[in-house]
């Protein structure tokens, strides 16, 4: 009796996750309370990071949340961080996760619209170099302005589309019926193997236009998170952020663009898969068949999805509003004009984005450890003590590798606020400055006076010393902004959107696992980061060359 109730358990226990997952998971459970009785809470802390990475890797075996999540409550009950200090990082994250719970769903309800866009820009470019350029400058444009996290949603929407429409047709399903995109079992022999390259092609596409979200996020203020919270500790304005950054950024663009080329030139990390001939030609004639049996009513629809991409890209461009916001009205809009009232039809438009912001409160509960045992604090103060380009350098690469294993958001803040600290400790120690360092800070970092303006405050001597560490510090910020947005692309947990992708509907759908999402990132991660790396070293002979 005890057998089958212990066999039982197992077998309840994380679903159908493999035996061997299964038994790691446990393992992990008994361990971190012997790391922290053994070695101390921060040694239990580096190893509940490599833990939780595991689970992600292990994505498609299992979704994290429920492995993470035990992770990260037990991290708790062991005392590693509070329930409030969770809390906190969920709190200052919240504009996140109201996206991530309103814009996805507010995409959901424009795919008609994605669908018929992308479906005649696929079927109409035959070179797969040119579409994954699209893609990328696409991503890289748009994550400018708007928001990486919204920029993957729609193309998550438009390759869910695209991969729907054929596998219901080689499996000999309606549009109606209900149908598992994972199963090819109804698929004939040789449509499977269009099918697999099917998948191969929208994988590439998918990379192309996620790295591409890396490459524009990293150039505007609004790009990233992380950018908005360099540029309020610095007091940087749009027009000053993109100035200051560009000597690195647009070479890392140049360098990702090039990247894309060649990649797909080369056949390389699994690139260059091309879309069979005989899924394009179907996907054009359910293009044609799909337009002539369109009605007046579904026309009207697609114009009001039109209208409602305009109001999207303006809202979030000119930040009218909190991105999760303009999301909601996009829901709010789109069902009452189009007639979606049900609340089963509504409550289709959450499943995606649901469980991924409950798995982001779970990370956010890994970063909360990190935060409580201070567990970059030994890499922070290695790079505080170094001098010059070589310490522009170290910080680059320093919150680049640690933003690769947690979050670039995070890394950002820890970086930004321990530098400020200690900038601001050197201003106090200039002479004659006539007020505290914490005062002259706020002054020359305050976005609505000029930093010339307060420098000419200053006796002259003062102001030179000012100047230089100002100066210094400028660059460490832009070490520290670029660090974070780029080479962080080595991981699927370095960069949101990259999760996002990892963990949505699409992944199991295409066989996009964690360790094909680093292969494929692997040669956007070699040439960018080091792109970066040498911007951030010669950066100053870069500023002196375009500026005279």
């Amino acid at each position: 009796m005890r057998t089958s109730y212990a066999n039982a358990f197992v077998g309840n226990l994380l679903g159908h996750a493999p035996r061997w997952y299964k038994a790691t998971f446990i393992l992990f459970l008994l361990v971190n309370p012997i790391l922290v009785i053994t070695a101390g809470t921060f040694a239990a802390g580096w190893a509940l990071i490599g833990e939780f990475i595991f689970t992600l890797a292990m994505a498609l075996k299992c979704y994290p949340l429920s492995p993470g999540g035990m992770l990260a409550l037990e991290a708790v009950v062991l005392g590693m961080t509070s329930p409030d200090a969770v809390y906190n990082e969920a709190l200052a994250n919240f504009e996140v996760l109201l996206l991530l719970i309103f814009m996805v769903a507010g995409i959901y309800f424009m795919k008609d619209l994605l669908q018929f866009t992308f479906t005649r820009i696929l079927v109409t470019i035959r070179s797969k170099l040119l579409i994954s350029q699209l893609f990328c400058i696409a991503g890289a444009l748009l994550s400018a302005f708007l928001d990486a996290l919204t920029v993957t949603a729609v193309i998550i929407a438009v390759a869910y589309g695209f991969y729907n429409v054929y596998h219901r047709y080689v499996s000999g399903k309606g549009y109606q019926d209900e149908h598992d995109l994972c199963d090819d079992g109804q698929c004939r022999s040789f449509d499977r193997d269009d099918l697999m390259r099917f998948r191969g092609f929208l994988r590439n596409l998918m990379m192309h236009g996620a790295v591409g979200t890396a490459l524009g996020g990293v150039c505007t203020l609004v790009g990233e998170p992380q950018n908005l919270l360099i540029g309020a500790e610095m007091g940087w304005h749009f027009g000053t952020f993109f100035v200051k950054v560009a000597p690195i950024s647009m070479p890392v663009l140049a360098t990702g663009l090039a990247t894309c080329a060649l990649v797909e030139r080369f056949s390389l990390c699994r690139y260059g898969v091309k879309l069979p001939e005989v899924i394009r030609i179907h996907m054009q004639e359910a293009s044609r068949t799909a337009e002539k049996r369109m009605d007046h009513a579904d026309r009207v629809k697609l114009a009001m999805q039109a209208c409602c991409a305009v109001w999207l890209v303006v809202g979030l461009a000119f930040h009218l509003a909190a991105v999760g916001i303009i999301g909601l009205s996009v829901i709010v809009i789109l069902t009452t004009v189009n007639g979606i009232t049900e609340e089963h039809r509504l409550g289709r438009a959450f499943e995606e984005a649901l469980p991924f912001t409950a798995l982001l409160v779970v990370f956010f509960a890994v970063v909360a450890v990190i935060h409580d045992q201070h567990l970059f604090k030994p890499v922070i103060d290695y790079v505080l003590h170094m001098k010059g380009s070589s310490q522009m350098a170290a910080y680059y690469a320093a919150s680049g590798l640690l933003s690769a294993i947690s979050d670039n958001v995070f890394v950002a803040t820890v970086y930004i606020t321990e530098t400020k600290m200690h900038f601001t400790q050197m201003l106090h120690a200039v002479p004659g400055i006539g007020m505290t360092g914490q005062a002259l800070m706020d002054m020359l970092t305050d976005s609505h006076l000029d930093r010339a303006d307060v420098l000419a405050g200053l006796p002259a001597e003062a102001a030179g010393k000012v100047r230089e560490i100002m100066d210094n510090f400028d660059k460490l910020a832009i070490a520290i902004n670029t660090g974070t947005n780029i080479p962080s692309v080595a991981t699927p947990n370095g960069q949101a959107a990259f999760l996002f992708l990892l963990t949505s509907a699409l992944a199991p759908v295409i066989r996009l696992s964690y360790g094909r999402m680093v292969i494929l990132a692997l040669p956007y991660t070699i040439t960018m980061s080091l792109a970066g790396l040498a911007a951030v070293w010669y950066m100053q002979d870069i500023v002196r060359f375009f500026c005279g």
